[in-house]
């Protein structure tokens, strides 16, 4: 039998942060390895519960989830995201411009394939949220990243972006506060982006599900209450603020230009019908959680779990002979660079697969992100302070062994023993 080939479409999609490395982890794990896994943000792992009151929402209504229900959601859900939508200031938006998936990864792909043709461009941040940028080329687009550097706290400058606008690009993506970066936009940033996509006629998508995730002074502007003259999409859902990944359940906003963009409007519920409809007890939960108390602010303040270990991260950093970071804003990640004065010529993946062959740490590389270098590499603060201690511990030792030039090669060390963590 001749061997069957995957789809050409998807030579240009990558998604590392499930791919290689943790496909061996999971090898390794099967063989009686423990392994911290940094590389995803999934809160349940680390033991966050998604608050009881969204848990009985669910239980009460499942037998009104039974059925189909419409292809954009049910309507307590699509009203109760108006809701959040109109206190913060955002105008104009009724249910039915409210769209409820399968988390904001559904919904991606859905406003994309319904707006790209082929070769259609679509300006993307770099370092971004890798399935940005695999959804606008499974959908025959191609994906321009516009850079987010380092010196400059990885924010956007919109002279950058506005540079790689020409006649095929479509809509820019907007993350903030940003994964992988941690970055939280400032409003004068926000301001010449909506400026700009209004100039170009350009759709705005707006990943914001991390929206309630800041620390300290942190401020979050919603893009949707500064672009008017176009159409903005504004994205999020329950997975990070409610801890709630399992539940699959995000939704999109439409705002701003609607009546010139009815057409594609109905192509997206076209799309949203073709899959029925999206998980329906987790939309049950979506009212609660809007309308209730935000237990997010007791994990993201001083003293709680998630400020402190940002603040192990800081820490850890801060007594390396080795790392460096911009002090994350916002969300559940440190963008983490190496110093090319300690570690010249230091290669993102191989350090990843040597900590989870050495030092049984799971992190994503920073090139699995979509930068042109390969210096940085992302972790979550989502362990406990403890935990992540002992990750900047293992790190700092590998990382001797390369200063002294006894790299370990990349695969597994017989003589390792399982390390219980907690």
């Amino acid at each position: 039998m001749r061997p069957i080939r995957p789809s050409a479409g998807l030579n240009n999609v990558r998604y590392e942060i499930r791919g290689d490395l943790a496909r061996r982890a999971n090898e390794m794990e099967r063989m009686g390895y423990d392994i911290i896994p940094l590389n995803i943000g999934n809160p349940g792992v680390f033991g966050f519960r998604t608050p009881e009151t969204m848990r009985l929402a669910m239980i009460e209504n499942l037998r009104a989830s039974e059925a189909y229900c419409h292809q954009k959601g049910i309507f307590p859900a699509r009203e109760a995201v108006v809701m959040q939508q109109q206190s913060r200031g955002v105008r104009g938006v009724s249910a039915d411009e409210v769209f409820m998936g399968n988390g904001v990864s559904e919904l991606i792909d859905l406003v994309l394939r319904a707006l790209l043709s082929t070769d259609d461009e679509v300006l993307v941040p770099s370092p971004d949220y890798p399935l940005w940028t695999a959804a606008v080329n499974l959908n025959r687009g191609r994906a321009v990243h516009y850079p987010c550097r380092p010196e400059n706290n990885f924010e956007p400058d919109p002279a950058d972006i506005e540079a790689l606008i020409t006649s095929r690009t479509r809509a820019i993506v907007v993350i903030n506060p940003n994964n992988p970066t941690g970055a939280v936009y400032s409003r004068a940033t926000l301001e010449a982006i909506a400026r700009m996509a209004e100039k170009h006629h350009l759709v705005v998508f707006s990943d914001e599900i991390y929206d309630q995730i800041l620390y300290d002074d942190a401020q979050f502007i919603p893009m949707a209450t500064l672009v008017h003259g176009t159409l903005c999409a504004t994205m999020s859902g329950l997975s990070k603020v409610y801890r709630a990944c399992g539940y699959r359940v995000g939704w999109a906003v439409f705002s701003g230009e609607i009546e010139q963009a009815r057409e594609y409007l109905s192509a997206v519920d076209k799309l949203s019908s073709l899959r029925l409809c999206s998980n329906v007890p987790g939309q049950w939960a979506v009212q609660t959680a809007l309308g209730g108390y935000q237990s997010i602010h007791e994990l993201t303040r001083p003293g709680g779990r998630l400020y402190q270990s940002r603040q192990a991260i800081l820490d850890g950093i801060a007594a390396s002979k080795y790392f460096e970071v911009r002090q994350p804003r916002g969300a559940i990640y440190a963008f983490i660079g190496v110093k090319d004065r300690a570690l010249p010529g230091f290669d993102d993946e191989q350090f990843a697969m040597d900590l989870l062959q050495h030092k049984h740490v799971l992190l994503a590389p920073g090139t699995s992100f979509n930068t042109p270098y390969k210096s940085h590499f992302r972790i979550t603060n989502l362990p406990t302070a403890e935990v992540l201690a002992d990750v900047f511990r293992r790190m700092e030792e590998l990382l001797d062994t390369y200063a002294s030039g006894t790299t370990p090669m990349s695969r597994p060390a017989p003589e390792l023993k399982v390390v219980k963590t907690k």
